[in-house]
């Protein structure tokens, strides 16, 4: 999304991709105080993204000067080049090893898929294609397919408690008396689930991780 925004080349954004989180922030040296914006009045800023950081300042009526370097923006205030910087963080842990302390979180990005404006029918049918497929393997993770073997007695007790994605599957075993049971679980669950289920008869589970998932 930060390389998108900053060069702004006419595309379209088709989906928010989910990974590569990060964001566009303004950094200062720790010794500094720093209370408010006001702080960058008149100071010389290093960054790789002068389109978006003078959008920001100009909103807010800040009026500094940008110094656009290519690499490297976090070493601009040790060697003088700089008061602050504006780049991307994620971790953190680049500010911490050259002495600088996030102060302003300017935009938050992630990977996004973008797509050329007027595309023709050949190039439409692959990028739906494409998303397709984008999206089996997104809806399938933080999910958990699961196979369980239930007395028949306790059937109903697990149905019940099976969120599922519709209805579990249910077949019978060769020993009479007895079915394997076989549902989706969402992760942040599956282990609130599993313990309900083991209290009410459920034996033999198996967790398997999910591919994909096709709606």
């Amino acid at each position: 999304m930060n390389e998108y925004t900053e060069k702004d080349k006419g595309a379209d954004i088709i989906d928010n991709l989910g990974f590569s989180k990060c964001r566009l922030s303004l950094a200062i040296p720790k010794l500094h105080d720093y209370e408010d914006l006001s702080w960058f009045n008149g100071k010389k800023i290093a960054t790789s993204y002068p389109v978006i950081l003078k959008k920001f300042l100009d909103q807010n009526k800040i009026k500094a000067d940008i110094h656009v370097i290519t690499g490297s923006v976090e070493i601009a205030p040790s060697i003088g080049l700089a008061d602050g910087i504006f780049d991307i963080v994620s971790s953190g842990s680049t500010l911490i090893s050259n002495r600088l302390k996030e102060v302003e979180v300017v935009m938050e990005s992630e990977a996004v898929l973008i797509a050329g404006k007027n595309l023709d029918n050949d190039k439409k049918e692959i990028l739906d294609e494409l998303l397709f497929r984008i999206h089996a393997v997104r809806e399938a993770e933080d999910k958990k397919y699961v196979l369980m073997n239930v007395p028949d007695e306790c059937l109903n007790a697990v149905i019940d408690i099976l969120p599922g994605m519709k209805s579990p599957t249910i077949m019978p075993l060769a020993n009479s008396g007895w079915h394997s049971v076989h549902t989706v679980l969402p992760e942040k669950v599956f282990w609130e689930i599993i313990g309900k289920l083991k209290e009410v008869g459920a034996e033999g589970i198996l967790a398997l991780n999910i591919e994909k998932m096709i709606s």
